[in-house]
């Protein structure tokens, strides 16, 4: 494992971070700070708890959840993609280093972006609801897994994608959605039965269900279901990143 290869790829991904700083850190964290103002405030006056947490409380796993995969996909699929746009992906390519060592700079670089804004997120949460961690080493376990998961999602993006509209294809038209109807703002056992069945097959159910269990001991599905969701994602993300490279679909021309 040529590791001083992944830390030169993760350093140049970080030093761009830093470069847009603004655009990176400060954009997220304000616009989750607004989604607690609106949901917190607003929805929050009318419903006064959830399974006996505060609804302002409640929402907060489901919103760091919304912000890290948003940045996890964005992140490594912009970092994989503008070699390619550029051209300069050859030389990454020609360079004596495994598709191994390309994928852990970049999927490491991505999921760490991702965990400090969602570190940054939970922070600043404290100023909004009163949160208590239950499983706070839980809790990071599942922040980690899902960081590191969406960012290879994310670098496959970035491998399939021939324009810029594409880029945001995905994450637009279906992550947020999932998201969104994925139990980030309520607790799906307060829909009718029905649609408690269709939202099991929402993938998303399972990791912000996971995540909630954490923080509150509360949760829709069973807390090892949840694990394996987010294991077998991960492995497959993993086997389609090698075959990618195997093959050299949309890297070679």
């Amino acid at each position: 494992m040529n590791l001083r290869a992944i830390a030169a790829i993760f350093r140049f991904e970080m030093s761009r971070t830093f470069r847009t700083l603004g655009q990176s850190v400060v954009s997220p964290v304000l616009t989750t700070s607004l989604y607690f103002v609106v949901f917190g405030a607003a929805i929050g006056s009318r419903i006064q708890e959830v399974e006996g947490v505060s609804y302002g409380a409640f929402i907060v796993p489901g919103l760091i959840m919304l912000t890290v995969l948003q940045q996890a996909i964005s992140n490594a699929s912009f970092g994989i993609y503008f070699p390619k746009f550029v051209g300069t992906i050859y030389e990454l390519l020609s360079a004596p280093v495994s598709f191994l060592e390309v994928t852990a700079g970049y999927v490491l670089a991505a999921a760490t972006k991702a965990l400090m804004i969602g570190l940054i997120i939970l922070a600043t949460s404290f100023f909004f609801v009163d949160l208590d961690i239950v499983h706070p080493v839980w809790m990071v376990t599942f922040l980690v897994l899902t960081c590191l998961s969406f960012a290879l999602f994310g670098f496959i993006i970035g491998i399939w994608a021939q324009n810029f509209e594409q880029l945001q294809l995905v994450p637009l038209l279906a992550v947020t959605p999932l998201v969104f109807l994925g139990g980030a703002f309520y607790s799906i056992s307060m829909l009718p039965q029905g649609w408690q069945t269709v939202s099991l097959f929402n993938p998303v159910v399972y990791l912000i269900s996971g995540f909630r269990w954490s923080f509150f001991g509360l949760a829709d599905v069973p807390v090892g279901w949840s694990l394996l969701a987010i294991s077998v994602f991960l492995m497959a993300c993993l086997a389609t990143v090698a075959w990618i490279f195997r093959t050299g679909w949309r890297l070679r021309p």
